[in-house]
């Protein structure tokens, strides 16, 4: 090799090297570019584990792994970045984790046909462009992150079990091709946003429970449009009449031609005659026309006797349309003149006229309201409203309000004109009121006290209704409307009749009524997800300044459900004006840094749920006086306790009666000493926490069906109280 090497005229040896050195180079820096972006393995590895680790993905790993590099089952690479996941019709189940977002290159993920439970992830991945969830047991609703997801064009989420209304979350989608929701459980209206999307050409609704209108679809560039077997009302427009494959049935639309168009307003252009063959359903069609040319020439002659009086009318009515016209002009003309003298007498106080205007306008908006007491309004209805800018011009703000106005009369006649017996909570804000209206259906009003106001928080009142609004969470109370007239402020919430958790954890005389172990670890779960959602999910991230057992409303089957979410932004100075007596109700909830600081962030938040967390563990109040005074602190007497097995039996609940998993005690008090840790930046965000929750429950569930012996658990809880993983 080495005579080789010095006889050669051609390859020198330290060439050869040099080649062998140069291939060697760039077979390594491919291999280094095959590896997968570690935040895309990361979210795989959560993904493989929330679907307990199924073989049926080969090649996947638990930890550690090169998802490009090794051709994962289903999953597809540019370079280094994971863009398409495909695994359908792999009999997967469990759940899709909680790192979905942070598959940032994800253009394509499809996990149909699979048995794929629980709720859809918040986050998913920002940038897709082909979402398909079909034919698993996902429930819940949609998620408002979808709002944000402007590259999607299809999605498809039909036969899983979903329900409450669709979210008026499509604003932002007009590249969408093809929506499926068909065959789950949605109810309410179709969304306005459904009006954006002006290059959809497939929507499937059928086989849900929706209601209202098909209007909102009118002028959509459909081809394939499928509604059946909802509950769809009234005349079916005009325009998708002519849809190539269109299906209807089994709703309650009504019967003949769509209504004329209301008085003072011009008819809808007219069709060419080609399109006269698509009738709307019901239509009335002409029948037993002849060929006889006898009743051909009767028509003609007909047709041309009747054509003068027609022709007198045209005129006629094109005249007085050409005499409004010159009156509208004439007064058009007028009020420019006087608007311009206006403007020269006034000269600088054009701001003044402003508010006279707005002013002017406020009656008209009222006795509308007063009409419509509980009609909602269009989801993107624009609110006008004065905000006093700091050099003292008025600026305007609109903002989409998607809740219902109602009035001040109509709520005081739901709550006996806010009667004391109907009062069924108090907060820094005000009292909260149980409200019947007159179709039966019963509601949650918050009054607000307007000492709890500043003049520039008042005015800040209609925005912080439209972000409130816009909060769709199963595990978060809905704000259904709201009241901003006569100076009076109001919110109007779905109402849950079952109690706060406060209360039944401190107040619960009944032992009927005392929260089983597996109740209370879903009531830690499902708060969790209502916080999750608020922290990483709304944009900007909506902290909640007040979290504790006394928000947290249990409905009848012991879902929490948390109130006061968003209402952070009407009182930014809230532990000023809230008396002694609520400040010491949530004082043992504050986050040191909050007590020291006045600081509050999405951790402070965190560390209020690890107390809350805790009485969940101990059936303790945050602060109790009644006690000797080294208990009197839940958390300073508890947290060196967490990590002590003895310690931790002797903490639990009496009540619970020694019915709770051991080792799903200790892993409870494992996540709890994480958030109420003092420093907030050692606390985990809440999907972490999350995370942590749902293996609790899986684990729990596992060893629920092995014997007790077998598990090492002293496990005396009853058969029939099992843990619903769907939830």
């Amino acid at each position: 090799m080495v005579k080789n090497r010095t006889n050669s005229p051609l390859t020198p040896w330290f060439l050869t090297e040099f080649v062998l050195i140069a291939t060697t180079t760039i077979f390594g820096l491919s291999v280094v570019e095959a590896t997968t972006d570690p935040s895309d393995v990361q979210a795989l590895q959560v993904i493989y584990n929330s679907l307990n680790n199924p073989s049926q993905l080969t090649g996947w790993k638990a930890t550690g792994g090169d998802p490009c590099g090794e051709s994962w089952k289903g999953v597809s690479c540019q370079g280094s970045a994971v863009v398409s996941i495909q695994i359908s019709g792999l009999g997967l189940s469990g759940t899709m984790g909680y790192m979905l977002s942070g598959l940032l290159s994800l253009r394509t993920l499809d996990v149909s046909e699979n048995n794929i439970h629980d709720s859809i992830p918040y986050a998913l991945p920002p940038n897709l462009t082909n979402l398909n969830l079909a034919n698993n047991n996902l429930s819940g609703n949609l998620p408002y992150s979808i709002y944000n997801m402007v590259t999607l064009n299809y999605m498809n989420i039909s036969r899983n079990r979903l329900s409450q209304s669709i979210g008026d979350i499509f604003a932002n989608h007009s590249g969408f091709a093809t929506l499926d929701l068909s065959f789950n459980n949605f109810t309410g209206d179709l969304p306005n946003s459904f009006s954006s999307l002006s290059n959809l050409s497939t929507l499937h609704v059928q086989n849900n429970q929706l209601t209202g209108s098909l209007n909102v679809l009118d002028g959509l560039p459909l081809t394939d449009l499928n509604v059946a077997n909802n509950n769809f009302s009234g005349w079916i427009p005009p325009e998708l009449s002519s849809i190539p494959n269109f299906r209807y049935e089994g709703n309650s639309f009504d019967n003949g031609p769509a209504p004329p168009p209301p008085p003072y307003t011009p008819p809808p252009p007219s069709r060419s005659h080609k399109n006269r063959s698509h009738s709307p359903p019901g239509a009335h069609t002409p029948q037993g026309s002849g060929g006889q040319s006898s009743n051909a020439d009767n028509g003609y002659k007909k047709k041309w006797l009747t054509a003068g009086p027609i022709i007198g009318i045209i005129l006629g009515s094109s005249l007085v349309v050409l005499f409004a016209l010159l009156a509208l002009v004439f007064c058009l003309r007028r009020g420019k003149k006087k608007e311009s003298a206006a403007r020269t007498s006034t000269g600088s106080h054009a701001v003044g006229t402003d508010k006279v205007n707005t002013e002017m306008q406020e009656p008209r908006v009222k006795s509308m309201a007063t009409v419509a007491d509980l009609k909602p309004p269009p989801a993107e209805k624009l609110v006008v409203e004065r905000m006093q800018a700091k050099n003292g011009s008025v600026k305007r703000v609109k903002s989409p309000i998607t809740a219902t106005s109602y009035t001040v009369a109509s709520l005081q006649i739901a709550t006996n004109s806010f009667s004391q017996e109907n009062i069924i909570g108090e907060g820094s804000l005000g009292r909260v009121y149980r409200a019947e209206f007159p179709n039966g259906k019963i509601m949650a009003i918050k009054k607000i006290d307007n000492a709890a106001l500043s003049l520039q928080e008042e005015d800040n009142f209609l925005e912080a209704v439209s972000n409130m609004s816009r909060l769709r969470h199963p595990n978060i109370i809905t704000l259904v409307g709201y009241c901003a007239e006569h100076g009076q402020r109001l919110l109007v919430y779905d109402y849950i009749g079952n109690g706060s958790l406060h209360d039944m954890l401190h107040f619960a005389d009944d032992r009927s009524k005392t929260l089983t172990w597996n109740a209370r670890v879903r009531v830690a779960l499902g708060t969790a997800r209502a916080l999750e959602y608020l922290h990483e999910v709304c944009l900007p991230s909506v902290v909640h300044r007040n979290f504790k057992s006394a928000n947290i409303l249990l409905d009848e089957e012991l879902n929490p459900h948390l109130s006061d979410c968003g209402l952070a932004a009407l009182t930014p100075n809230t532990e000023r004006q809230v008396s002694s007596t609520q400040m010491v109700g949530s004082f043992g909830y504050s986050a040191p840094e909050f007590a020291l600081s006045g600081i509050y962030t999405v951790k402070s938040d965190v560390y209020s749920f690890g107390v809350v967390m805790l009485e969940l563990l101990t059936g303790r109040k945050p602060l109790d006086s009644s006690r000797v005074r080294s208990e009197q602190s839940l958390v300073r007497w508890a947290t060196p306790q967490l990590h002590d097995i003895d310690a931790l039996a002797k903490m639990v609940d009496p009540t619970l009666n020694g019915m709770y998993p051991a080792k799903s005690l200790s892993r409870f008090a494992d996540i709890i000493a994480l958030c109420v840790q003092p420093e907030p930046e050692f606390r985990p965000p809440m999907s972490e926490v999350v995370q942590a929750l749902v293996r609790l429950m899986q684990r729990a569930s596992v060893v629920k069906r092995r014997s007790s012996d077998e598990s090492g658990f002293a496990f005396k809880t009853p058969d029939h109280d099992t843990i619903d993983m769907s939830y």
